[in-house]
């Protein structure tokens, strides 16, 4: 990653082999002029303290000077570099429901696919703003803390599925009481928490969450991805889709009236979302009516200025060339420095200077330790990312970045950088610690299956790790527990088929037993006609309460799992 961020300057090179040209002409006629005189040989013992070869490297040294400041000018650029701007705008959360339902292909390509497109576009957009983001089905947990750094809300979003999510169903409630929690204590700066579902709200308590996030002044947009008429869950892999208790395949709906109830109560707006970018251009219309302030925020910018060390090394040769005189000195009249042998020698020495004003990358590696041990993790991370960008197979820096990502809770990126490190690290120390810290980022977001095969890699490497061993055996303790939820809400349904089925075979029992009772014999006329309009009448009865039944809402206790 080098480049000249003024690249016209370089023309001015051309002036180096024009001099050079102008020079070997000068020399020539310096030459001819000479021989008048008399014989080349019988010259130079007339004239021993003059040097051939001092002024050669001095006109090569001054025009090195020039190179080296043609080149400042065109200013050299490397690496990355880390700055801390002012930015006026506002701060957003988005919460994504990544249900199972989310997984219906009523919007193109899918609901879950389509809010993540949007998403992509909504960061595009931002500039001066700060982001988070929080996914929930039947729970919610943070996936990207607050921040600026728009590249790693990218990376964060693409790696989104319902199927890391152990506690399916959807409460927009907890993701709600979630993002109200996670911004900044910045006061007077616009907020707004993004909540992107179908609406299927099976825990209740959102309209609550949303009223109390507006009464300390955030905003609750609604975004509503589906269709009223609602599609089939498809279970992937299968092709086939989910079913309920019943056996009867599951239609997920966007309910739009709740949808617009915990906007209304949040004090933003439910915005429908469809195979267009109308509701795109409503959201960025309704997030500019927010209040903006200007914050103290971290930019990363992919180039970093190199032009000091060019300066220096122009200054050494500059120096270098006042100190070489003309003539030799009487003092060091046995010592040559200019001679054939000894010219490749100088040359030497200048390239040593020169490579020693160049950062290698365990200079970089150093610096970032320097820095990530003060705490300055950002920084760290710039130096080891240079240290990267001098040697790209360097698995100390690459563990070192993956630290120093950890620190800054990019969690996602950091785990990568671990991978890469234990694919090179050669040392089972520390391959071991890669795998180890592995584990723990899956630990704390709940992924115990992973953490467990991490921490299993980590003490073959390392048996005698008690940490890492507690770190497993409580992995495995928790593992146990979410399987036996999931066991457990599967008894659930499958006890309440068995009542269901139960059920209906009494009812059919009844009805046959009802069918066989005979009538009995010498009934009057007068006992028919009263016994037909006795039964009229509570046929009438019957139907009233079904029809006030029908009018009356009611609770489904059947548990959800999309």
């Amino acid at each position: 990653m080098f480049r000249f961020e003024d690249p016209i300057y370089l023309w001015l090179l051309v002036l180096i082999p024009v001099l050079a040209f102008v020079r070997f002409v000068s020399y020539r006629n310096q030459k001819k002029r000479l021989r008048k005189f008399g014989e080349p040989q019988l010259l130079k013992n007339l004239m021993p303290d003059v040097s051939r070869f001092r002024p050669s490297v001095k006109f090569w040294v001054l025009q090195a000077a020039l190179a080296l400041l043609i080149l400042m000018l065109a200013r050299p650029q490397m690496g990355t570099k880390i700055s801390h701007e002012k930015r006026t705008g506002i701060e957003t959360i988005i919460a994504l429901d990544i249900s199972n339902s989310m997984r219906a292909e009523d919007i193109v390509p899918s609901r879950l696919d389509r809010s993540k497109m949007m998403i992509e576009n909504l960061v595009d957009h931002f500039t001066n703003d700060k982001i988070g983001l929080i996914v929930f089905a039947g729970d919610a947990f943070v996936q990207l803390p607050i921040t600026s750094d728009y590249v790693s809300a990218k990376m964060f979003l693409s790696s989104i599925d319902p199927s890391m999510m152990a506690t399916q169903g959807t409460d927009i409630a907890a993701a709600i009481d979630m993002a109200t929690n996670s911004f900044t204590q910045e006061e007077g700066i616009g907020k707004a928490i993004i909540v992107i579902t179908d609406g299927e709200d099976h825990e209740g308590g959102a309209l609550q969450a949303a009223e109390a996030a507006r009464k300390k002044g955030m905003c609750v947009f609604v975004l509503g991805v589906g269709s009223a008429q609602g599609a089939p869950i498809p279970i992937p892999g299968t092709g086939d889709y989910m079913k309920d208790n019943t056996g009867n395949t599951v239609m997920s709906a966007l309910n739009e009236d709740m949808c617009r109830q915990v906007a209304q109560a949040g004090g933003g707006a439910y915005i429908h979302v469809e195979n267009n970018s109308a509701a795109q251009q409503r959201l960025d219309n309704e997030l500019d009516k927010l209040a903006k302030k200007e914050t103290s925020t971290t930019v990363y910018s992919d180039y970093d200025e190199q032009f000091q060390a060019f300066g220096i090394l122009a200054l050494l040769l500059l120096i270098l060339e006042i100190c070489i005189l003309d003539r030799r000195n009487p003092l060091l009249k046995r010592i040559s420095f200019f001679g054939t042998r000894k010219s490749v020698v100088t040359i030497f020495l200048l390239m040593i200077t020169v490579s020693t004003f160049a950062q290698t990358d365990r200079q970089y590696l150093r610096q970032g330790n320097k820095q990530f041990n003060a705490g300055d993790y950002a920084n760290a991370e710039v130096s080891y990312r240079k240290a990267l960008e001098k040697n790209p197979r360097n698995p100390q820096a690459i563990y070192n970045l993956g630290n120093a990502l950890m620190a800054q809770k990019k969690d996602s990126a950091s785990i990568e950088q671990f991978q890469n490190a234990a694919k090179l690290e050669t040392n089972p120390l520390r391959k071991y610690q890669s795998f180890h810290n592995i584990g723990v980022i899956c630990q704390s977001h709940k992924m115990y299956g992973e953490a467990i095969e991490a921490y299993k890699s980590a003490l073959r490497l390392n048996p005698d790790d008690d940490e890492t061993r507690y770190n497993l055996v409580l992995c495995k303790h928790q593992k146990q527990k979410q399987d036996q939820k999931k066991q457990d809400q599967q008894q659930n349904k499958n006890d309440q088929k068995k009542d269901d089925q139960k059920e209906q075979q009494q009812q059919d029992q009844k009805k046959q037993d009802k069918q066989q009772e005979k009538p009995k014999p010498q009934m009057s006329k007068d006992n028919a006609e009263q016994l037909l309009n006795a039964a009229m009448q509570q046929e009438k009865q019957t139907q009233d309460r079904l029809k006030k039944a029908q009018q009356q809402p009611q609770r489904r206790n059947i548990l959800k799992n999309w």
